[in-house]
């Protein structure tokens, strides 16, 4: 896990643009010209990287599938059986608490779904297994969260997961032999076409609840053209969700 983590990390932006710029730093001298388009490649990658209007634009292409209407809440156990959270990983030993917490993304996950099972009765399903190789899981993390800040108890937990086929197979695993097989998926907007994609395939019908849009209006200053640090962690989550959609379609056919 460690080495595919440094290798996707270096591959996907920014990290191949830093590649770039490092390389045209060493090839200054002995390569000047390929340095400067190296340079030029990497400045403008990183450039782009780091502009809000650039995550503006980019999650039109992924925020494909529109919010779940608010008054559809109630009615939502007429469509589904269950809710499933899928994990957006966790904060380790967050001093404050005093143990591993979600992260933001988890939160605004798990707030939406506590929010949709308080409308409509259904129960829930955690999803995301262990991080760093270490207990708790990311399943037991949002469950305890769930119970302790949102009063909401999570009648399931899929703790082994790694990924998001992961997610949907072995939720599959717990829910299919109980006779679940419609299920409401709450995750990013950006992250939604593929978990919607690997819980049908994994034999779920499925309903979309997309929280977290970055298509909207990023009402920023001067219309998000200044380079700010967020753009630059938002544009590589959007990079690293069109890679797995196109790695989840050429592998997991």
């Amino acid at each position: 896990m460690p080495f595919r983590y440094v290798i996707k990390n270096l591959l996907l932006p920014p990290g191949i643009f830093l590649l770039l710029l490092g390389l045209a730093w060493w090839l200054r001298s002995r390569r000047p010209r390929l340095a400067r388009l190296l340079f030029a490649i990497g400045f403008v990658g990183m450039l782009a990287m780091s502009l809000p209007i650039v995550v503006q634009w980019s999650a039109r292409g992924l925020e494909s599938i529109p919010p779940l209407p608010q008054d559809q809440w109630a009615d939502l156990a007429r469509r589904a059986d269950a809710i499933v959270v899928l994990g957006s990983g966790r904060e380790r030993r967050d001093p404050t608490w005093g143990s591993d917490i979600p992260t933001g993304v988890a939160l605004e996950r798990m707030r939406f779904a506590a929010r949709l099972s308080k409308a409509s009765g259904l129960p829930i399903l955690t999803t995301g297994g262990l991080h760093y190789g270490e207990p708790p899981s990311e399943a037991a993390i949002m469950a305890d969260s769930l119970r302790d800040d949102f009063g909401v108890n999570v009648r399931w937990q899929e703790a082994e997961s790694r990924t998001t086929w992961e997610n949907a197979n072995m939720t599959a695993a717990i829910l299919l032999p109980q006779g679940i097989k419609r299920v409401v998926v709450v995750t990013q907007a950006w992250h939604m076409p593929r978990s919607v994609w690997s819980f049908e395939k994994a034999g779920f019908s499925v309903v979309p609840a997309p929280v977290g849009f970055l298509s909207v209006d990023n009402a920023r200053p001067f219309g998000g053209w200044v380079p700010e640090s967020k753009a630059v962690w938002q544009n590589g989550q959007l990079l690293n969700e069109v890679a797995g959609l196109i790695g989840y379609r050429l592998f997991y056919r």
